[in-house]
């Protein structure tokens, strides 16, 4: 699980990211700004998960 601070902060980053390449370059790469934002929506990070490299303590 990902704390609420870091839940804000990553839905905050990918709104931006989403946003900002879509209003400057038009491009599909805005849509990179969906890994932070659906992991700040769901609060579930596979890198952490997976990779073990994640500094909260799971349950």
């Amino acid at each position: 699980m990902v704390s609420t601070k870091s839940r804000v902060i990553r839905v905050i980053i990918g709104l931006t990211l989403i946003v900002g390449i879509w209003y400057f370059y038009r491009s599909w790469w805005a849509l990179i700004g969906l890994i932070p934002l659906v992991v700040g929506v769901t609060g579930f990070c596979p890198a952490c998960y997976f990779l073990n490299r994640c500094s909260i303590k799971r349950r």
